[in-house]
Parts: C-alpha cells; structure tokens; sequence
C-alpha cells in the first residue's frame, strides 16, 4: 500500500512528469493495445478450432473492445478522485486474470462453455484495459503543461498504441505456433498467455515506479449515468453485429436500435441534472472539443474496420496462415514507429487541425485504394501501399485528436476530458468491426443466396452436399455433419470448407471478397468525412502555448 502525501494546488502547475510515471503509462497503453489488437491475427485460426457463427466470429473482437467502450468513462472518474496509479495497477490485474481466463478456454466439452471462457475472460480484459487507456493518458496530461511538453509524451503514448498494433499480431502469429495438446488450431490460447505475461509486467511497472496523481474536486461517481450510457451503447452494438445475421427488420434488431435512442437520450438528459455528472456537458460547448469527438469517432471507426477487414481477408477469406496475417498488420503499423519523431514537430509547427486533417485523409485514401484490389490478389504486396497510408494516417491523427481534446480543456479536467476522448475514439473502434462486418457479411449471403437461385445446377450440387451425411457412418459422418454445419453457418463457413467438398467454396469467395471491398469502401468515406470537418472547423483555431486553469489540480505523490 502507498502512503499519499497532498501536495499544495498552487504547486501542481509546476509539477513535472516523472520518469517512472511515463515509463508506466506508456508501456500500460502498450500493454492495452497489445490486447485490442489481438484478435487480428487470430480470426481465422479461431474459426477453425471454435467453428463460430459470423457474428460470434465479431464478437470474438468487440468482446474486449466493448467494456473500454462503456467503462472508460466511469474509469475516468475513478482515477481522478480515488488515485489514478492505484486504478492503472487494478487494471492491468485485471487484464492479467482476463487473458488466464481466455488461454484456459477448453478444448473439449460443450461449445457454448467454449465462448464463455473466450468471451468472460476477453472481456474482463477489456475492463481491464478501460481503466488502463484514460488513465496512463490523464497521468501524463497532470505532469505536463506546455504544447511542446505535451506533444512529446502524447506522440510517445501514440507511439505504444502503434507498437502494440504491430506487435500484437506477430506476437499472436508467433506464439500460435506453439504445439497446444488440443491441436494445431488450438494454438491461439497460447497469444493470450502471452498477453497476460506483458499486463504482469505492467503492473509491476505501474506499482514500483509510477506517481501518483489525482483531481477530486467537482468529481463523484454518477451510477445512473453509468448505467444509462452502459445500457445505450451496448444496445447499439449488439443491434448491429446482430444484425448480420441477416435479418435487420427481427425485433430483437429493432428494439436495440430504440433502446440505444431512448437510453442514450435519457443519458443526456440525467447528465444535464446531475450535481456531479459523468460527463461535464459544457466540455462540448469548446468546438474544437466538439469536433475532435466526431472527428474521433469517424477516423477511429474507419481505422479499426480496415483492420477489421483486413484481417478476414488475409486469414478468413485467403486462408493464410496467422504468422503470414501478422505481416500484413506490421504494414499497418509500421509507419507510427517511422513518424515517431514527426508528430511532435508538426503539432508545434502548425496548427493541430491541419494535421488531424491530414491523418484522417491518409485513412481514407488508403481505404479507398483497398476496396478497389479484390481478395483474388493473393500477395500483400498488392495491398502494402494502402496499408502504410492508413497506418501513417492513424498515427497522425491518434497524436493530433489527444492534443486538441485534452489540449482544451483545464489540467484538472484532463482525466475527464481524456476518459471521453477514449470513450469516443473506443467507441469508434467497436463500431468498426461490428458496422464493416454487418455490412459485409450481409452483402455476402446476399450475393451468394443470388447466385444459388440463379444456377439449378449449383442448387443439386448443395442439396446432394447437405445430404451427405446421411449416407455416411462413424467418423466420416461426424466430418461431414461439422462440414454441412459450418458451410450453412454464413459465409465465411462456407468459405472455410475447401472444394470440391463444398459446392459454395467458389461463390462464397467472390462474394467475400465483394462485401469486404464495400466495407473498405464505407471505411474511407468515413474517415475522408473527418479529414473534411478536421480542416474546415478546427483549422483556423489558434494553437495555445500553454494551458491555464483556473482550478489547479491537487497532486497526490505516492510513495512505494
């Protein structure tokens, strides 16, 4: 336990970040990152050994990203009034736990408990990791209070994020190579093993060497708009990942979509009456606050789905290996490592606007690049171009989005104006997959129901396959029944079952291939839309020296 010694508020303004506290956070959103990106690699693995249906396969992400998406916030809230080191330690035990919990996934046994070890121990993590990004990011903002101080450990902690995009998936590609008793396609537990050794790490990183910092003042914790927010996003996303399973006109659908308006409309309306709410709404009567959220969410949803998309295309859909899928991903993220000592210089040199401008229409023109090259394309050199440009974009605009945001605002509301900021930029993150694989998955049974009913013969061919195992015994029946299921299960089952075997194999690619490219195509239209709003309505803002606060923040030095 750590003794708390108050430092005076008139001092706060002086106090600088220390080395133990940076090392800390940064390696703490490394660590998050590593776990957000994990799945990338591993989607097409895990399809092989879980035989999920296309919507289990998109939650196998959103089960992490959702609890950041709806907990941050509260998380945020947290840390400023209980100590932002304590929460970063419970976080990163949590996502140690979570990822123990996911790596015990058992082989055997029934297939739902299968997703409940996936999906309960993943998604711990990601309560975890909702604690570990605004927290290493409001850390930061307390020990910093110049553009220039503030620009290098921003583009710093971008630069974890970055390094965990790439990391993660070859470290997944890596570790899934290990023989597992259960298999070779059981090999993916062993990424999650992985991941629990570096949130180990970081927690005792976080314990021996962080300082402690909080802003209790003005902050309470507001249950009900927790619960409110919790219950509207969670409905929103459920309705669309659901959704793909092909009928958006099903109550369940419908009622999502009405529960996400009234409880997030409901959310707004507590907040605006709340002595101490959630979220201080007048932070969004800053425009540049204003727009860097949308901006956020728009570029942030257009980064995560191309990741989205492209990892269905290089392992679902091409059938690579994950190791061959992790290539793809360092093509992605490589450039954030290369602009590393760029982003500091083009926030101090111009306008912070201008360059979120920029990292925006890199995502989009790169997405735009990608829907154009279908899956038929086989080497990643056809796709390597487009996916620097979407990874340089991210990077700019991961660094230029936490300047302006936190930027804006006073030093004692950085931790409630980086926890939005992360609710916002997580929140675009889950919708990536969910709308781009909505999306695609349904454009695909379309296509392939089409081409079904237009060819009597390709009609024989699937009745005579679907009959199959009734004229077989033994293990060839049980292999035949797993074959007939997964084809029947959407489109990527009937991806995943080679020819001749499979009569859709065929039809099923092309019509992949055909989804995947309109959810690049939606991708870059949204993160173009951000370039668009980034430039007209933050570019012209003046770029402050430094930030002042009429309401110093107290420090809390926290002694091992």
């Amino acid at each position: 336990m750590s003794s708390m010694t108050e430092v005076p508020a008139e001092s706060a303004a002086g106090r600088k970040l220390t080395k133990g506290t940076f090392v800390a956070c940064v390696f703490a959103a490394l660590v998050a990152q590593l776990g957000l990106s994990m799945p990338a690699v591993l989607q097409g693995i895990i399809q092989l050994d879980l035989n999920p249906s296309s919507t289990q396969l998109t939650w196998v992400s959103d089960a992490f990203l959702l609890p950041v998406t709806l907990l941050e916030l509260t998380f945020g809230v947290l840390g400023d009034m209980f100590g932002r080191k304590r929460l970063l330690t419970v976080g990163s035990s949590l996502m140690v736990i979570g990822t123990v919990i996911a790596f015990l996934t058992p082989t055997g046994g029934s297939h739902g408990m299968k997703f409940v070890y996936l999906f309960g121990g993943y998604g711990l993590a990601g309560v975890g990791a909702a604690a570990m990004f605004p927290t290493s990011i409001a850390m930061l903002a307390a020990g910093t209070h110049t553009v220039k101080a503030r620009s290098e450990v921003f583009s710093a902690w971008a630069v974890a994020l970055t390094v965990g995009g790439f990391g993660s998936p070859v470290m997944g590609g890596l570790l899934a190579r290990i023989h597992h008793s259960g298999g070779a396609d059981a090999s993916w537990r062993w990424a999650f093993a992985g991941l629990a050794c570096f949130a180990l790490i970081s927690t005792v990183i976080t314990v021996v060497g962080a300082t402690n910092s909080s802003a209790k003042e003005g902050r309470a914790l507001d249950i009900p708009g927790q619960i409110l927010v919790a219950i509207g996003v969670f409905a929103l996303v459920y309705g669309v990942i659901q959704g793909a399973e092909g009928d958006w006109t099903s109550g369940t659908v419908i009622g999502c979509f009405i529960a996400a308006v009234i409880f997030l409309v409901a959310f707004v309306f507590v907040e605006r009456r709340t002595e101490k709410p959630l979220v201080q709404l007048e932070l969004f009567s800053n425009r540049a606050f204003v727009v860097t959220s949308i901006v956020t969410l728009l570029a942030m949803f257009a980064y995560l789905g191309t990741a989205y998309a492209t990892s269905i295309r290089v392992s679902a859909i091409q059938g690579h290996s994950p190791l061959f899928t992790a290539v793809a991903f360092i093509l992605l993220n490589i450039m954030g490592a290369v602009l590393f000592p760029v982003s500091p210089f083009l926030l101090q040199r111009y306008n912070p606007g201008w360059v979120l401008a920029l990292g925006a229409a890199l995502i989009g023109v790169g997405d735009v690049a990608l829907c154009l090259i279908p899956s038929t394309h086989d080497s990643l050199w056809a796709i390597a171009v487009p996916l620097l440009a979407v990874g340089a974009g991210f990077k700019t605009a991961v660094t230029s989005i936490t300047a302006v945001s936190v930027n804006s605002v006073p030093t004692s509301r950085a931790g409630m104006a980086s926890a939005m900021t992360s609710m916002l930029r997580d929140f675009g993150l889950s919708l990536g997959p969910a709308i781009v694989g909505a999306v695609a998955l349904t454009k695909s049974a379309y296509e392939i129901a089409a081409k079904v009913a237009a060819s009597p013969q390709l009609q024989d061919a699937l009745k005579a396959f679907n009959a199959a195992p009734s004229h077989a015994t033994g293990a060839k029946k049980a292999e035949l029944e797993g074959a007939v299921g997964a084809v029947n299960s959407g489109p990527l089952g009937a991806n995943g079952v080679p020819a001749p075997l499979n009569p859709l194999k065929d039809v099923a690619f092309h019509a992949l291939s055909n989804g995947y490219a309109l959810g690049y195509l939606i991708c870059g239209i949204a993160a173009l839309l951000a370039a668009v709003l980034a430039a007209v309505l933050i570019g012209g803002r003046e770029h402050e020296e430094r930030f002042v606060s009429t309401d110093p923040e107290p420090v809390d030095v926290a002694q091992s």
